[in-house]
């Protein structure tokens, strides 16, 4: 690997860092501003991605550098713990807990969107002639390698992958955030199911396997939809 893809694989990492940092703190804020404590006792409620990765090894580094490596994007991710007692005698507050996550990865993506209109309407960006995830955008007469390319990079990653994430997470399957949404909106008795579900990692598992094929159907128009909100 030379020194332009392995640049590229640092931008990658750090934009996934804070996407996914930024994911988790939203669900610890939500969670304390409902009364659930837990994930702010146990040092998650930060920006601080050194608690996030402690807590999730495997998903906030290993699984990245992975699938970086085999599929040239990164996916991986996190948690935050949360009090189940909480979550059944509140389970409006607990939706809103599961719905911050996805919420604030849509937030970046709208930022993201918002600064690449912007660096193109002044001149600074450009539209590039050959496009891929890390490169919806490039710099007006500067490489990748330079302040204003790199910065062309990252909001490309940062647009796409909180666009993935946000979504994905909105899957109404366990363990994603959605699951947690509808179990906190729906009829109370449909909630020992979800936490039936949860309990069990190999359900969880299965969950991921169905939410990631559900996902595949998704992903094509949802780069569609990216390239004519960036083209528009």
């Amino acid at each position: 690997m030379g020194a332009a893809e392995l640049a590229k694989l640092f931008v990658w990492y750090l934009v996934f860092v804070f996407s996914t940092t930024f994911h988790e703190f939203a669900h610890a804020w939500a969670a304390y501003r409902g009364g659930d404590a837990t994930a702010y006792q146990g040092g998650q409620l930060s920006l601080d991605p050194v608690p996030h990765v402690v807590r999730s090894p495997f998903g906030m580094v290993l699984v990245p550098l992975l699938s970086y490596l085999t599929l040239g994007w990164m996916l991986g991710w996190a948690s935050v713990p949360f009090d189940p007692r909480w979550a059944s005698r509140h389970p409006r507050r607990h939706a809103l807990m599961s719905l911050a996550g996805p919420a604030a990865n849509l937030a970046l993506c709208a930022v993201a969107l918002g600064a690449i209109k912007a660096l193109l309407a002044a001149g600074l960006l450009q539209l590039p002639a050959t496009l891929s995830y890390d490169h919806l955008v490039e710099a007006v007469g500067s490489t990748q390698s330079s302040p204003m390319g790199a910065l062309a990079v990252g909001l490309s990653i940062l647009l796409y992958l909180n666009a993935l994430l946000g979504l994905f997470n909105l899957l109404p399957i366990p363990p994603l955030d959605g699951a947690g949404v509808v179990e906190g909106l729906a009829p109370r008795t449909v909630g020992p199911l979800f936490q039936k579900l949860r309990e069990n990692s190999w359900l969880e598992l299965l969950g991921l396997l169905v939410a990631w094929k559900v996902f595949s159907y998704i992903a094509h128009p949802l780069a569609g939809l990216i390239l004519r909100l960036v083209y528009a």
